[in-house]
This record gives C-alpha cells, structure tokens and sequence, in this order.
C-alpha cells in the first residue's frame, strides 16, 4: 500500500509498500543477532490503523489554519488529513476539532516569533470502549473561545468524553505543558484490557497498539509462573496495568511510579476493579527495592527505552527476587541489562519480542530471569556488584540516560551542552567530549532554569548526587 504522507516527508512507515511478512522477517533477523534462542516475533492480524493516539501540529497556511506532523528532520509541518496506521475515529475527530477551531480565527503558535495560540492537538481514542479525549496545547493560559469549541465538538462527536487544555507557555520542543484545565467533560477516559478497566488522562503512559499490548502483557504474566504465596514488585508501573493482571494470581503487588499522574490512575483504576491485594506508590523503585517491609519474590520491570540505570539493577540484584519479568522497547538497552543481571547470578530462561509498531524499525520484548536452584530448593544468594563490568553505564548515567530520563518525566528535551553544564555547577565529571571550547570568546547557549531543575532530578534518580 503507497502512503502519500510518505511522498511529503513523512518518515513513519517507511516500509509500508512491502509485504508485511517480510517486513516482520527482516524486523527478526537483527532481534535474534542480540538474543539467538528468542522465540519467534509476535505480529499482527491487521497491521494498520492500530494506533490509538493521534498528535498533531498546527500550522498558519495560505488558506488558514491546519494541522500535522513535521517532516522527516525539520520543523516543517505537512498537512495530515489521514494517517493510515492511527485510528480512523481518531483522525475523524482531528479533523472536526480542526474544523470548528478555524472557525475561531485562533492562529497557530509561531516557533520562531514566540506568538500565536494553537500548538499541537492529541486525540486519545481507547480501544475497547471507544471514548475519546482531546486536548488542546496553546501557547499562552489564554484560549479564547475554548469552553465553547469544546461544547461544540463533544456535541458534534458524542464519543468525545472529555476536552482538556495544556498550557505550554515555554521554548521547548515537548508537547504537554505543565498546567492543564478541563474545557469541558471530564479529564479522563477508561479502555479495557486483559478483562481490566484502566484509567487515562492526556499524559498517562500507554502502550500506543492496545492490541499487541495485551498479548505483550499477558506473555509477561504467563512468564512470571505467579503463585497465592508471590510478593510482586511492578517497578515503572505507569497506570499500573501489569501490576492489576499480576494481582490476580499473586499474593501481594506493589506498582511504583515516579509520575504522580500515573498512580492516581491506577489507585482509581484498582478501586474500579476491586482488586484489595494492590498499592502503588509515588517513588523512586530503587527505594522500593530497599524496603525490608515488602521483599519481592517477582519483580516486574518495564523502563525506558534507556533501560535501567546502574543503581536500579544494583538495588534490584541486591534484592535477588526469584524472577524477574523485564519488558523493553530497546533490544540493545535490554541486552546490555540482561547481561549484567547474568553476572549478578541470574539465567535467562526466555525471550518474546512482539511487533507493537508495525512497518518501523522498533520491536518490543518480555523476557524471564531467574535464580538458579540447588538440591530443588529456591536459595538467596548473596554477592557484590563491586568487581562487575558496568562500562555500559557513565558515572552513573550515560548522556542518552539522562537526555531519556529528562524526556519521559519532564517532557523536556534537553542537549549534551545543557547536561555538560549543569555537570560543572554540581562539581561533576563531565568528559572529554564534553568539554567547553578552548577558543577565548566563544558564546554558547546557558541552561533555562527549568532544563536545569529536571537534569538535577535525573542525577539525583541516578545516583550522582
């Protein structure tokens, strides 16, 4: 199938004119270099129009306001009517919420002049219930007209549950700012999966292919072999989906979360689905790991794309949890973990990738380790990380770690300078690639404040403070 979105620059799917059996077949051949014994990738039945959330840019053209995607490597926005891989219901809805804002005479944000209203558009669409929520991000607090476009469009799109607005008033290249209101509805919409209700708001965590995502998970649940007598530990549990369906065969679960937004979804969706022998929590994992009150059996794992840092996978080996369930969207990060985990006495006993994003390069995989056995007898087994190789790690955290970490929880996007320069301020190491130019006179960019507070917080979760 041709795209034309591909013909404007889009670089999305750039394998969508082949065979999606052969796409999948090379997509396992470079998967099955880093984990040989892997079993063979999960793909889809119908591989378009799966993902469940649309984001969009808006844009002033000669003919008025509309909105898109950037194309490939610039700040370009090309019109985008219809995506072939989201959700038609959700282009639909994009489309009549852009209808009814021209009618507004609101213009786009202007990037390069700081001015303007309307920068970018997301239509959150659940899978199983069909509700939908909207949000609008501007560029200022003020959004004239706002209650009233979004009475208009839930009137003309019943499925609309809820429109929000997100104030992002800052330079950046994130999309959600910091302060949101509701327009109008609620600010929350629930989906079903794995016989679960969840809860979503415009910022929480959701695996975009709903449904690969319940085979994903459910893989993960039938690899952890739970028993009534498991203590399970969800680390970077989000909405706390894997933590729920783990719940129902465990003892007892805990889900830790840093994103306050994401554990007021899964407290509420917990309570939603009756399930008692459940909390989640607002911390860091490493703490939870640390906590002689709750010592896991099981631990489910589920970072960035990243991975885990150095203090995390000390922390969790140091805790030496029967089994550990890790899902990943990066083979290469998980190869690197798994490896480490090895030497910290761990087996690794199975591999799943499964195809969540379909003509594109990334795959997502659920694999087990577990702890050796003597005489049939599950044993503790004590050790030090002091003398293992953590080469993949950079006093504490690479510059991709932090740039990630930053990313995820702020929705910042910080560079290699900015990082570089706060290093400097907390009397860090910065490196040699790092280091400021040696010629007199040279002027560069400072850290906004902002920048700065969310990398302190990632050296502080990494440990290098």
């Amino acid at each position: 199938m041709k795209c034309p979105l591909a013909e404007k620059g889009c670089g999305g799917c750039r394998e969508l004119t082949r065979m999606y059996g052969d796409v999948l077949h090379e997509k396992d051949a470079p998967f099955r270099a880093l984990f040989p014994d892997a079993l063979p990738i999960l793909g889809m039945a119908e591989p378009r129009a799966y993902r469940n959330k649309v984001l969009r840019t808006f844009a002033n053209g000669k003919s008025g306001l509309y909105h898109g995607i950037y194309r490939a490597g610039t700040h370009q926005v090309i019109s985008v009517r219809r995506c072939l891989m989201e959700n038609e219901r959700a282009n639909e809805i994009a489309n009549i919420a852009l209808s009814l804002l021209a009618e507004t005479g609101l213009s786009a944000y202007r990037e390069d002049f700081h001015r303007g209203i309307l920068r970018h558009m997301q239509v959150r669409r659940a899978h199983s219930t069909g509700q939908a929520l909207v949000t609008i991000v501007t560029g200022t607090a003020d959004f004239p007209g706002g209650e009233a476009f979004a009475r208009r469009l839930m009137a003309r799109c019943p499925d609309v549950r809820g429109v929000t607005q997100s104030i992002n008033d800052r330079d950046t290249s994130a999309v959600m700012g910091f302060r949101s209101r509701v327009l109008a509805g609620r600010d929350e919409i629930w989906d079903e999966l794995g016989g679960l209700k969840v809860c979503l708001t415009a910022r929480s965590f959701y695996q975009i292919n709903t449904v690969q995502a319940e085979k994903l998970y459910q893989r993960a649940i039938d690899l952890a072999q739970l028993t009534p007598g498991d203590r399970v530990l969800d680390a970077y549990c989000g909405v706390g989906l894997i933590g729920m369906l783990a719940a129902r065969r465990a003892g007892q679960v805990r889900g830790v979360e840093l994103v306050r937004d994401a554990v007021a979804c899964a407290r509420t969706a917990a309570r939603v689905n009756r399930i008692s022998n459940i909390d989640f929590i607002c911390a860091d994992a490493v703490n939870a790991l640390r906590d002689d009150d709750f010592v896991p059996t099981v631990v489910f794992v589920d970072p960035p794309r990243a991975g885990c840092d150095a203090r995390f996978l000390r922390s969790l080996s140091q805790a030496a949890p029967e089994r550990i369930v890790y899902v990943s969207c990066c083979p290469e990060t998980l190869r690197r973990d798994v490896d480490i985990l090895r030497k910290a006495g761990y087996a690794l006993q199975s591999a799943q990738p499964v195809d969540l994003f379909p003509y594109t390069a990334h795959t997502e995989t659920v694999v087990l380790l577990s702890k050796g056995e003597i005489d049939s007898k599950k044993v503790r087994v004590e050790f030090s990380l002091e003398n293992m190789d953590m080469s993949g790690f950079q006093k504490g955290a690479t510059y991709p770690q932090i740039k990630e970490y930053v990313r995820e929880h702020s929705g910042l996007k910080v560079s290699s300078l900015y990082i570089s320069q706060v290093k400097r301020k907390c009397g860090l190491d910065v490196g040699q690639n790092y280091n400021l130019s040696k010629k007199e006179n040279v002027k560069q960019p400072q850290c906004p404040p902002e920048k700065e507070l969310a990398i302190r917080e990632a050296f502080n979760y990494f440990g290098m403070l």
